[in-house]
């Protein structure tokens, strides 16, 4: 397959590369840092940024929402949300 932006540098704000399924954990951080995660299930997500000392309620996520967050951590205690993928 031909990629036309082959050339083009990646950058945090440019298009996912790549996408796995994120599965919660309270002590196992993802395996990559996303750019944003796909919400496939609404509800709450806890998670913990990149830059951040501490975890983040993200409550009332619709169905079929992107989140333009750069999640370390996707808590399982909490979380409600499903098919939760992230974005790299």
């Amino acid at each position: 397959m031909s990629d036309s932006f082959r050339s083009f540098a990646d950058s945090p704000v440019g298009p996912a590369r790549s996408a796995s399924a994120v599965v919660p954990s309270d002590t196992v951080p993802l395996a990559r840092l996303p750019k944003a995660l796909y919400v496939g299930g609404g509800g709450t997500i806890v998670l913990r940024a990149i830059d951040s000392t501490d975890d983040v309620v993200l409550s009332g996520i619709a169905a079929g929402s992107i989140v333009p967050v750069r999640a370390q951590i996707v808590r399982a205690t909490g979380t409600t949300a499903t098919q939760i993928v992230a974005l790299c």
